[in-house]
């Protein structure tokens, strides 16, 4: 059995680590955009829509501007959620855990 001291110490750092990683997932950003730009929207690491535009061509059919809004976030906060599992796998991978535990 491994020394429970050295484990305490290993997950505190683990800890610190991702306290980290999620303060820099604040501030790091991922774009997307639909309808060849007319919208685009931009996202936090941390699923935060902090930006839309929108073409003032797009709103001339209300249908598919909420089409082209609705994809652009849902493309923005998958863009957003593998930047954080990349991140976290960093944290992660230190610790020889399997991938896809954190």
């Amino acid at each position: 059995m491994k020394d429970p001291m050295k484990m305490l110490k290993q997950v505190q750092q683990m800890q610190g680590r991702m306290a980290k990683v999620q303060a820099e997932l604040e501030s790091e950003t991922v774009e997307a955009s639909a309808g060849g730009g007319a919208v685009r929207v931009i996202a936090t690491g941390a699923q935060k829509v902090v930006s839309v535009v929108i073409d003032p061509a797009a709103t001339e059919d209300t249908e598919m501007l909420q089409d082209l809004v609705v994809a652009a976030v849902n493309e923005a906060m998958e863009l957003s959620k593998q930047l954080a599992a990349t991140k976290m796998q960093g944290v992660a991978s230190g610790l020889g855990l399997p991938p896809g535990l954190i």
